[in-house]
This record gives structure tokens, sequence and C-alpha cells, in this order.
């Protein structure tokens, strides 16, 4: 990532105390991961050393995020609101731990659970993509009874690379047949199917979408 010019800051509206809320978010797949306080010292800070500085309303000093854990968050882009009093922070987290409880995300309470007493740590929303893959990968470690979704991993290569083309030749029809909701049902089908591939062969779905991160803004092929 490039070097981020400080001069943004003059522009955001710290509280009274000089302070502004900051909500870092995967930079991959969009989850919201905590939410924290930086003041101008953290930011600068954080600018400079490529590493998510907060400050700490308790402690009333900076605060490395992961200093102590090794949960460093590093710095992939800031963006701010329309009123430029709340940050929203891109970063990539370190071990995949953002909350001191151990949880990728400090959000993991729902409300529906909460309110009946249930502990269960959630994980956060993600986009769609990065969801199916968590079930796929869920299906792996603990198969389900009549899952579509264990059948196909229990086939191994045979069976997931047969409906792979199967959904190929498919998603190709209907793109021939120009039917619009076609296209997009074959295309969540074909991608469902390429993701069960992935996760039988060990390969996440984080890895695609890093592939794709890095392609951004990348030389464009001849």
């Amino acid at each position: 990532m490039q070097p981020l010019s400080p001069a943004f800051i003059d522009q955001l509206c710290f509280d009274d105390i000089g302070l502004i809320p900051a909500i870092s978010q995967d930079w991959l797949d969009g989850a919201v991961l905590m939410m924290a306080w930086m003041n101008r010292t953290a930011l600068e800070q954080t600018l400079k050393s490529g590493e998510v500085h907060y400050w700490s309303r308790s402690r009333q000093e900076l605060w490395h995020k992961g200093a102590t854990s090794g949960h460093t968050q590093i710095l992939k882009g800031i963006r701010y609101d329309c009123d430029a009093d709340v940050l929203l922070l891109s970063i990539e987290q370190t071990g995949l731990v953002s909350c001191h409880t151990g949880a990728r995300s400090c959000f993991f309470a729902e409300v529906n659970h909460h309110s009946q007493g249930d502990s269960l740590t959630l994980p956060p929303p993600m986009d769609a993509c990065s969801e199916l893959f968590r079930v796929i990968d869920q299906r792996q470690t603990t198969p389900e009874t009549n899952s579509y979704t264990n059948k196909l991993l229990e086939g191994g290569d045979n069976r997931i690379l047969k409906k792979i083309g199967e959904e190929s030749a498919e998603f190709v029809m209907a793109c021939k047949d120009d039917d619009g909701k076609a296209i997009a049902n074959e295309a969540a089908d074909l991608l469902f199917h390429l993701q069960v591939a992935l996760a039988h062969h060990g390969v996440n779905w984080r890895e695609v979408l890093e592939v794709l991160a890095n392609r951004r803004g990348a030389p464009r092929r001849s």
C-alpha cells in the first residue's frame, strides 16, 4: 500500500475531547471486526507505522493494537463518512482475531440469541460468498446427514468436477439464451460447486479473494 498523506486529518470532526470513532473492517470479506477510538496522535502513528493504533479511553494512552497479543492490524485503507466524524479502517487482521475474548470480531452477540440468554459466539457477517464457504468448510469438519454438500465431498473429485462441468454448461446456455434470471441462478450454482472443489483441495476462499485483490490495479493484459 502506498503511504497515506496525513493531510486528510484536518478535515475530520473530532469530538470535544479530540476523539473520533473508528470501525475496523476486514479488507477481503468485509467483516466488521471492532470499534475503538482514535485521536490525532493515533492516526498519525497508524499512518507512520502501517499498523493500527487507537486511543484507550480507559487507560488514557496510545494503544498499539496487538502489541501484546500479536494480533496486529495492518492498515490497507481509510475512509470517513459524509459528516467526517466516523472512520472506516480497511485492515488485514493478523491471526484473524481482533477481540480480546479470542473471537474474530467483537460483534459476536446477536440480539435474538442474547435475549434468550444464549452465550453462543457467532462469527461476524461477511459477504455472501465468504458466508457460503464458511458453511461448506463446516460441513467438512461436521458432516450432516442428507447434506448435498457432504455427498459432493464424499464423492471427491469425480463427483465434484462432474458437477462443475454440468453447471458450467448450464451457465453457458443461460448466457446464450440471454436469460438474466437464469444466468444469475446458474452463476450461483457454479460458484457453489467451485467452492466445494476449493474446500475439498484445502484451498481457502480467502486465498481466491487475495488473488483478486492483488490483481486490482495490476498492469492490464495485452
